[in-house]
C-alpha cells in the first residue's frame, strides 16, 4: 500500500505552528489531488491546504488542534479506488410499506398524574431545610419544595443557590446560555501583539480634522468617467493614500521603525491598509504606493480586500508594511485612537463623515468633515513631526487639485 504522509508546510517566514480551523473532507473520504481538504490559521493570515495526491485521506489532526510546521496532519492512500459517482438522491419517495404505519392514528397518551394539591405545608421549609437557607441568606419563596405536599426539605435548602449580584430573585422566562469558544490563533496573536504595543511603546495619538468638500465634488464629477475608464471605483482611499505618501516623504522618521538600539528608515512608502475579514482584522500592503496612480491604489486595495474576504490573502502580501491606515468610519466610528501596528512607528485613523458647521472666511457653512487621528511612538517620533505629518494629510485632503493632482484634476485621475 502506498501511502504518503501529509506534512504542514511553512506559510511563511518566522512562523513555526498553525491551527487547524476546518478540515473539509471527512475522515476516509477520496479527494483529488490539489482539492483543498482544510483551512489552517497562522498568526498572519487562514490558508487553505491542498490534497497532495488523489487517494482516501485518514485524519490524523482533530480541528482546534495546534500542529508545527512539518508535522503529519493526514495520510493519504494513493492506491485506494475511486469510489463509483453514484450518489444518493437527495430525497426517497416513501417505501409502500411506510405509508399505512404514517397514517395510524397517534396512540393515545397515559394519563398524567393530577398535580399536588396545594396545602399549608407547600413552600414551608422543615427546620433542618430553615437553618440552611438562613445561613446561605436565601429566602424560602425562592426555593421550590420537592418534600410531600411540597414542603421545602433539606436537601432542596442545601441545592439552593443565590441569585447571582445584579440578577433579579424573580423567575424568567428568557433565554440564560453562555458559548465558550476558543480563540484563533490569529486573533490570539493580534491580542498579543496590541498588548506588547502599548507596554511596549511610547504611544501618543495627535488629532485633526479634515473638509471632505473637493472630494466629495471630484467624485461626483468624475466617478462614472473614473469607473468606465479605470475599472474600479474612485474611492475616499486613493485620497489619503496619496496624501499619506507626500506627507510620509515630508517626514521621513515617520516612515521609520525601531529595531534595538538603531532607527531604520525607508525610502519607500509599503502603507499597510486594514480590512476587515471573516477572520479578523487584517493588514494587506500597497508596495511603493507613492509610485502608484489613482487607478493602481483603488485596483490594488479591491484585489487585497476580495483576497482577505475569501481567505486567499498570503502571508506575503501582509508583511513588511512601513506605514498603516485604517477606517473606523464604514462602522460609524466618530472619533478613536487607533494602536500602531509592530514594528511600524505611526497609524493613521479615518472616521466617519458628518454634515457639520464650520466657520470658513468669517462665516458658517456645512461640510462634511472627518475627524483624523494620527497614533505615533514617541521614542522616535517628536510632538512637531506628528503634528505636521498630520497637517500635511489634511492640506492634501482639504485641497487635493493643487496638492494631489497638480492642478489638473482630470489628468492627475488619469482620465
Amino acid at each position: 500500500m502506498s501511502v504518503l504522509e501529509m506534512k504542514v508546510p511553512s506559510p511563511g517566514e518566522s512562523i513555526t505552528e498553525v491551527e487547524i480551523a476546518t478540515w473539509l473532507v471527512k475522515d476516509g473520504d477520496y479527494v483529488e489531488k490539489d482539492q483543498p481538504i482544510a483551512e489552517v490559521d497562522s498568526d498572519k493570515a487562514t490558508l487553505e491546504l491542498p490534497a497532495e495526491e488523489s487517494g482516501v485521506i485518514t485524519l490524523k489532526a482533530e480541528e482546534g488542534d495546534v500542529v508545527q510546521v512539518g508535522q503529519v496532519v493526514c495520510l493519504i492512500d494513493r492506491d485506494a479506488a475511486k469510489p463509483a459517482g453514484s450518489a444518493a438522491p437527495a430525497a426517497e419517495a416513501p417505501k409502500q410499506e411506510e405509508a399505512p404505519k404514517a397514517a395510524e392514528p397517534a396512540k393515545a397518551e397515559a394519563p398524567k398524574p393530577a398535580p399536588a394539591a396545594q396545602s399549608y405545608a407547600t413552600g414551608t421549609p422543615s427546620p433542618a431545610a430553615k437553618k440552611i437557607l438562613d445561613e446561605k441568606g436565601i429566602d424560602a419563596s425562592q426555593v421550590s419544595g420537592s418534600g410531600r405536599d411540597g414542603r421545602i426539605s433539606k436537601s432542596d435548602a442545601e441545592l439552593a443557590a443565590k441569585p447571582a449580584m445584579g440578577g433579579s430573585s424573580l423567575s424568567t422566562s428568557g433565554a440564560r446560555s453562555t458559548t465558550t469558544t476558543k480563540l484563533s490563533v490569529l486573533r490570539r496573536k493580534i491580542a498579543q501583539r496590541l498588548v506588547s504595543v502599548k507596554n511596549e511603546t511610547a504611544m501618543l495619538t495627535t488629532f485633526n480634522e479634515v473638509d471632505m468638500s473637493e472630494i466629495f465634488r471630484l467624485r461626483k464629477l468624475y466617478k462614472e468617467e473614473f469607473a468606465q475608464k479605470h475599472g474600479v471605483g474612485l474611492g475616499f482611499m486613493s485620497f489619503f493614500t496619496k496624501a499619506v505618501t507626500r506627507a510620509l516623504q515630508m517626514y521621513p522618521d515617520v516612515n521609520a521603525s525601531i529595531d534595538g538600539d538603531f532607527k531604520v528608515n525607508y525610502d519607500f512608502c509599503d502603507i499597510s491598509i486594514a480590512v476587515s475579514g471573516p477572520k479578523g482584522l487584517m493588514v494587506p500592503v500597497l508596495r511603493n504606493a507613492e509610485n502608484m496612480s489613482f487607478a493602481n491604489v483603488e485596483g490594488n486595495i479591491k484585489d487585497l480586500a476580495i483576497k482577505v474576504r475569501d481567505g486567499k490573502i498570503t502571508v506575503d502580501e501582509m508583511t513588511g508594511g512601513t506605514f498603516t491606515i485604517t477606517n473606523g468610519g464604514t462602522f460609524g466610528s466618530m472619533l478613536s485612537t487607533p494602536i500602531i501596528n509592530p514594528p511600524q512607528s505611526a497609524i493613521l485613523g479615518m472616521h466617519n463623515i458628518i454634515q457639520r458647521p464650520v466657520a470658513v472666511d468669517g462665516q458658517v457653512v456645512i461640510r462634511p468633515m472627518m475627524y483624523v487621528a494620527m497614533s505615533y511612538d514617541h521614542r522616535i517620533i517628536d510632538g512637531k513631526e506628528s503634528v505636521g505629518f498630520l497637517v500635511a494629510v489634511k492640506e492634501g485632503i482639504d485641497n487635493p487639485v493643487e496638492i494631489l493632482l497638480g492642478g489638473d484634476e482630470k489628468k492627475g485621475l488619469g482620465l
